[in-house]
């Protein structure tokens, strides 16, 4: 079967763009890493930016997303693509298992993968005690101390959320102030077990078995100091999945796919939609944004092809 359209990635905007394949009647499949729906959001504790949804978890956004595009009967492949040949007009999509899929589309939507500090200790203790998500592992911390490492919306929010189970919460940030939206600056340092630590990095993660402290770098007086904690969540942004894509679309020196506002990148037929994209600003409604332009996007291809 050739397809008008393969979504690689079912994030925000996979998910959208598939709403919107459906709804315009194009012969589409969504292929997801995955078996469930959401991309990062599925690890947001609360989602209170998203229209007509105050306070909902990102698991159960996450939910609602794949339940609409199972109403719609979004046909989903479970797999990783390894390789995406463009060599004529259909374009065909190597999944990991070695099956693949043909097609006249594709938009890429792939999102990214949390950012590692890259210090002593981190790739020691990974699981044991270093996390990049707090909502899936926080309960593991309840009534002991933590860490989080990160100034923007994620590491404020995660901060939050650690700080309602947990006995103390260090907030160590590089700068002396955050990136993160006001509202939720405000309510962080509200909270009366929660410390700052500007103008800090993490110099190391020690521990034995699992981690026990955390060597702090001031950054304006290099002076070091050292912090007993039992975690840490590490929300220092994310690095875009675009790996096997980068041979074939152009991309920035980050390795986002360069994109303009309707998704189209430098290949004919080739879309990038949501956090993958050249972008000012990566948010759930701007990523489900993106997806809606993709679709319009391959019509006006397909009609033209």
């Amino acid at each position: 079967m050739i397809y008008d359209v393969i979504i690689i990635g079912s994030g925000p905007a996979g998910v959208t763009a598939a709403i919107y394949a459906q709804r315009a009647e194009l012969k589409s499949i969504v292929i997801e890493k995955t078996g469930f729906s959401g991309g990062q959001i599925i690890n947001t504790y609360e989602v209170d930016n998203y229209p007509g949804t105050p306070g909902i978890s990102g698991f159960d956004l996450s939910a609602k997303f794949r339940e609409h595009c199972e109403r719609l009967n979004t046909n989903f492949v479970t797999g990783e693509v390894v390789k995406l040949d463009i060599d004529n007009d259909i374009k065909v999509i190597t999944l990991d298992d070695g099956s693949q899929y043909r097609t006249k589309t594709v938009i890429i939507a792939t999102g990214g993968v949390p950012r590692h500090l890259d210090v002593p200790g981190e790739d020691k203790f990974s699981g044991l005690g270093v996390s990049y998500c707090a909502t899936c592992d926080g309960a593991f911390f309840k009534n002991k101390t933590v860490a989080v490492v990160g100034g923007g919306d994620v590491a404020v929010e995660d901060a939050i959320f650690l700080s309602r189970i947990c006995e103390k919460v260090y907030v160590i940030h590089r700068r002396d102030e955050f990136r993160a939206n006001k509202s939720s600056v405000n309510k962080l340092l509200s909270i009366d077990n929660v410390v700052v630590l500007w103008d800090s990095v993490v110099d190391s993660i020690k521990g034995t078995e699992t981690v026990e402290s955390l060597d702090i770098k001031n950054v304006k007086s290099e002076e070091v100091s050292n912090i007993e904690v039992s975690g840490v969540f590490i929300a220092v942004g994310y690095v875009p999945s675009s790996d096997p894509y980068k041979d074939v679309v152009a991309t920035d020196e980050r390795g986002y796919i360069i994109a303009s506002e309707n998704c189209e990148t430098n290949v004919p037929g080739i879309f990038a939609a949501g956090d993958i994209r050249t972008k000012d600003l990566r948010q759930i409604i701007t990523a489900a944004s993106d997806g809606a332009n993709a679709i319009t996007a391959v019509e006006r291809y397909l009609t033209n092809n």
